[in-house]
């Protein structure tokens, strides 16, 4: 009888293994995500029943391809695999590896195997044995490995039971080293590390001495011990490179006679495919095609649905106004939770459509390729082929694109292509860059299909890419952050997707925002709810210093209130606050009410009209365009007598939009991707500061 209620598994694996789709089979729904203590890398753990009062806590570590840690996520695999005062540290050990790349699954697979942790071999994508021409000698493998081997088809879940069933009985499995590499490669020096560290098994005395930082798991007198051996830095070196070599014809010999490969037309497909997809010139034309098809569809697909959640939000503010008391309290619930809440749930379908996508084109094999044809041009950026995703996906929104940078492993190379993505053109800016654009640009068409106005907005569109880009080159050279990214990557076989894990992927990531960023995008809602809700004397006494000013004029209730509304925007906390940064962006060209949209708009960057709206006291209806547009073409400026939105202040609108951060959501989803507050406030202040300086520099020469 087992004398405990659950065992942790952790299941290790190659990249493109399938290692996720078992997690998947294994655990179903019953998962959770956080990120290890100190680090933004994803924690997946999630619960598996293996008998009526027993269940295994299945934990998902990183892909790796050693033991032999090289960044951050290899490094949680070293340590949970190594630190027995880990809480994390497995009970049994679950190796994924595939049909086709056997030879390179087993080098990680015996590296475990001699730490001496009861270790399974589960041999995934079995289904396709018989299509490649594989034959595997399944128990002569188990002897040669001393552990049991396991078939398994994540996809067509065959093989789970089997698995399950050998994890109920994992006290059963051998421990015993498979490779032995102390006796191969020095036993003198091997035989000293025996003597030393009489407690650990050789090989993880060995892994801890080739680590080249300190291990918080280890005492100090301990330590010193590891020190010792690691001065000697030239042998260790020297030992590694046997170790790989030893381990490799141990892995030749076993596979010899046990494992045999007859290829067959199925590989030959994918060959041609591969020719076609990778091509330099077809390669990137169908990778452009497909951008085309799915930025479309995220805009044309998440339209309706956001439309939905914009009508739904509006009616639950509609009703909640009419059957609370009137109060502050119902206008904070009304304009700030109500209406934060809506800010984060009208994300919520672009963010899904676009992982969909995302989803699809990793489960199918096809964005592996997309990031070998991209790595040669991005990495002259300081990126990796990985960036483009985030970059292209920007255009839509850039919370989900800073989401989507996860899968780049370079620490560095991801944290450029975060602070690059914001430049690339949202589809919130688009309202801005409409309106202003309409005002400024004449409505001509050259040639009878080239109109002046759409050549301007596809020009802002360039011009963020080529912000995004130029900017990447400055990171590159200024961040002193140590960068020891290899271009490594797998192409896998092509797959038809498997609903069920697009399925969760989708849902991990929406979870995310709404959980993560959600709660901070709500507050800062609240506090700009505050800010434009109160003020002084002069707000307080609005209703009765209109109705002095207008007692002449014969105005309607709604015309009245929204005179007052206008009134207590321009005296509220954040009207003033326009009217204290009025001296510094009056040299772009701007005056205190746009001030206040500018400031307004940091909640999201379409709230810039929705702002002028109000301030024009125009009601925004939903047909309020052209009367905003209107309004704000004969807006003058007091002291010149211009217009207000003249070519000169227009253009240094759109380029102080085009650059500056301007996005709460953003922000949010930086400070969680990065687990830190100073990347974002970087951010913010560097598109800040880049946006006022080109803004100034145009107005001044254009006015």
């Amino acid at each position: 009888m087992l004398d405990k209620t659950y065992i942790k598994v952790a299941l290790v694996g190659n990249p493109n293994t399938g290692k996720t789709s078992l997690f998947n089979q294994l655990t179903g729904l019953n998962q959770k995500v956080g990120n290890y203590p100190g680090i933004t890398v994803d924690k997946k753990e999630g619960a598996c029943h293996l008998s009526e009062n027993f269940e295994a806590k299945i934990i998902d570590l990183p892909g790796t391809y050693s033991i032999n840690p090289t960044s951050a996520d290899e490094q949680i695999v070293f340590k949970t695999l190594v630190d027995d005062t880990s809480p994390d540290y497995p009970d049994v050990v679950v190796v994924v590896a595939e049909v086709e790349n056997l030879k390179r699954n087993l080098f990680l697979f015996t590296q475990i195997k001699d730490i001496e942790i009861p270790t399974v071999l589960v041999i995934n994508m079995a289904d396709q044995l018989q299509s490649k021409g594989i034959k595997i000698d399944v128990a002569s493998l188990e002897t040669a490995l001393k552990t049991k081997v396991i078939l398994v088809s994540a996809r067509k879940k065959t093989g789970i039971e089997d698995l399950k069933e050998v994890l109920f009985n994992y006290k059963e499995l051998n421990k015993e080293a498979v490779a032995a590499i102390s006796t191969k490669i020095d036993g003198q020096f091997f035989i000293r590390i025996r003597e030393t560290f009489p407690n650990f098994p050789t090989y993880k005395s060995w892994l801890l001495i080739t680590q080249n930082y300190q291990l918080d798991f280890i005492d100090s007198s301990l330590q010193k011990k590891f020190d010792f051996f690691k001065e000697k830095k030239e042998k260790i070196k020297k030992f590694q490179h046997k170790e790989a070599i030893y381990r490799y014809q141990i892995i030749n010999q076993i596979l010899k006679e046990t494992y045999v490969i007859d290829r067959v037309k199925g590989s030959d497909l994918r060959g041609k495919l591969d020719r076609v997809l990778t091509h330099k010139i077809f390669g990137y034309v169908i990778f452009a095609f497909i951008l085309l098809i799915i930025f479309q569809s995220v805009f044309t697909w998440a339209s309706i649905p956001m439309d939905w959640i914009d009508s739904g939000f509006a009616q639950l503010a509609n009703f909640t106004r009419t059957h609370l008391p009137v109060g502050k309290y119902t206008d904070l619930l009304v304009e700030g939770v109500i209406s934060g809440i809506g800010g984060i749930v009208i994300f919520v379908p672009q963010i899904a459509i676009l992982f969909l996508f995302v989803a699809l084109l990793e489960e199918t094999g096809y964005m592996s390729r997309v990031v070998f044809i991209m790595d040669k041009i991005m990495r002259k950026y300081g990126m990796s082929g990985k960036s483009v995703i985030p970059l292209i996906s920007g255009t839509a929104c850039a919370i989900p694109a800073v989401m989507s940078a996860r899968n780049i492993e370079s620490w560095r190379e991801r944290l450029i292509t975060i602070l690059v993505v914001p430049f690339t053109t949202c589809s919130a800016r688009i309202p801005v860059y409409a309106i202003i654009i309409a005002l400024i640009i004449p409505d001509q068409t050259y040639l009878g299909i080239f109109n002046l106005q759409g050549l301007t907005l596809l020009a802002l569109y360039v011009l963020g890419f080529g912000a995004a880009l130029l900017s990447a080159i400055l990171l590159h050279k200024v961040l002193k952050i140590k960068n020891t990214s290899f271009f490594i990557i797998e192409l896998p076989n092509y797959k038809v997707p498997s609903v069920k894990n697009i399925s969760i992927t989708v849902l991990e990531k929406t979870k995310a925002f709404i959980f993560g960023a959600g709660k901070i995008i709500l507050a800062i809602s609240i506090i700009l709810w505050f800010l434009a809700s109160y003020g002084g004397k002069d707000f307080n006494n609005a209703e009765e210093h209109i109705k002095k000013q207008t007692a002449s004029i014969d105005l309607s209730i709604s015309e009245l209130n929204q005179k007052i509304a206008t009134y207590q925007l321009e005296h509220s906390y954040i009207g003033k606050l326009g009217k204290v940064i009025e001296p510094a962006i009056e040299p772009l060209g701007y005056d205190w009410k746009i001030g206040i949209a500018l400031i307004s708009s940091f909640a999201a960057r379409e709230v810039f009209v929705g702002t002028l709206a109000t301030i024009y006291s125009v009601a925004d209806d939903g047909e309020s365009t052209a009367t905003i547009k209107q309004r704000m073409h004969d807006e003058l400026n007091p002291l010149t007598g211009e217009k207000r939105f003249n070519f000169a202040s227009g253009m240094s609108l759109l380029l102080f939009y085009a650059f500056a951060m301007q996005c709460m959501g953003t922000l949010a989803i930086v400070k969680r991707e990065t687990n830190s507050w100073k990347w974002p406030i970087l951010q913010l202040v560097g598109m800040t500061g880049l946006a006022y300086i080109i803004a100034l520099i145009s107005f001044q020469i254009l006015k």
